[in-house]
């Protein structure tokens, strides 16, 4: 069998950089022009050093790798490239046999592998919580309806300070009622109808929609790549999304917030499954706000349904929103800390139109 090697070194998913001795960059890879944000041309010629950021430590374990001529795996370290905010990333170097003194660096971001993570598990929960959904919205609805009659028909002869209890009733059972129909809304969900479409008109939708409601309060500001390719997706189940993640973010914010709307092309971002398929998710979407942020008790557990950071929610929206992301075949991640919260979706895009 004929290899090839230039393919071999194209297909790496990871960011790859191949260094000469001198710590010069010799050759990068596609997903790492993604990463440093530069094209391959570019990059050659120039210390590795100038182009990240990783730390002092790092820089003395790599001369130990050409020293000794053996590999280095290294993880959880701090990697920004070109301006970029230092990420979480596991580090791989070893030495290119036959070419004395030239090592090969792959920088993988950890939070790759946690969004295809997340995106499993909230496909199982999704499952379970239709199951819930049926038995539950069937169960206790015509129930409460009786509930919500009988406190309107005594309210008829009562006493103001007795109809304060049947308006209490009655508000709270259909408060109970509104959380069971979103709960249907979760189960029911029917599969997309994907279609060619623009990613920056489905999001202008939602906030012109929020602004008219419950982001009246709300300073917007949208830093959009005009050059994103389009879409595969279902406009009516993407537009929930943005609606529900800018919700989120305005019922954070409840006095004069700011919300930034983002999209960038990440060329680097690619899903392999351990069979080897996958596909790219280049189209990044980030709903940002300034808010006091998510708290650490249930960042993990966000898009799990019935997990909310807020006492009088619901815990459904941010599950809905992941299942239908899941869907389109994307990711969806929180990153958050008080003051800067950011919802990030990754989708594929259009490679060909028919």
């Amino acid at each position: 069998m004929n290899i090839d090697y230039e393919k071999v070194w194209m297909s790496i998913p990871l960011p790859s950089i191949v260094l000469n001795e001198d710590d010069i960059v010799v050759e990068v890879n596609p997903p790492g022009e993604g990463f440093l944000n530069a094209s391959n041309k570019s990059l050659k010629n120039r210390s590795i050093w100038e182009l990240i950021n990783i730390g002092a430590s790092l820089e003395e374990s790599y001369k130990k790798v050409k020293k000794f001529n053996s590999p280095l795996f290294v993880t959880d370290v701090k990697v920004g490239a070109n301006g970029r905010e230092p990420i979480p990333c596991n580090i791989q170097i070893a030495p290119i046999i036959g070419l004395d003194g030239s090592t090969i660096l792959l920088i993988a971001p950890r939070e790759i592998a946690g969004r295809i993570s997340q995106s499993k598990s909230v496909k199982a929960a999704a499952k379970s919580a239709i199951g819930m959904a049926e038995m539950l919205a069937h169960e206790i609805k015509n129930p409460l309806a009786g509930i919500t009659g009988a406190a309107q028909l005594l309210s008829m002869g009562l006493s103001t300070a007795d109809l304060e209890i049947t308006d209490l009733i009655v508000a709270e059972t259909r408060r109970i009622l509104t959380l069971l129909e979103q709960v249907e809304q979760f189960g029911n969900l029917k599969p997309i109808a994907p279609k060619p479409l623009n990613i920056h008109d489905v999001i202008d939708r939602a906030r012109r929609s929020a602004q008219l409601g419950f982001s009246a309060h709300i300073n917007f500001k949208e830093d959009y790549d005009p050059s994103l390719p389009l879409v595969y997706g279902d406009p009516d189940q993407l537009l929930q999304v943005f609606l529900n993640l800018i919700k989120n973010a305005s019922e954070a914010q409840p006095n004069n917030g700011n919300i930034k709307l983002r999209t960038y092309f990440e060329h680097s971002f690619k899903l392999r499954r351990a069979d080897g398929s996958g596909h790219s998710m280049p189209i990044q979407v980030e709903v940002i706000d300034n808010g006091p942020g998510v708290s650490e008790d249930i960042r993990d557990e966000i898009f799990d349904p019935f997990v909310s950071g807020r006492n009088n929610g619901t815990g459904l929206g941010l599950a809905l929103t992941s299942k239908i992301i899941s869907d389109h075949n994307g990711l969806i991640s929180l990153d958050s800390k008080p003051g800067n919260t950011v919802f990030r979706i990754s989708l594929p895009f259009v490679t060909k139109l028919n």
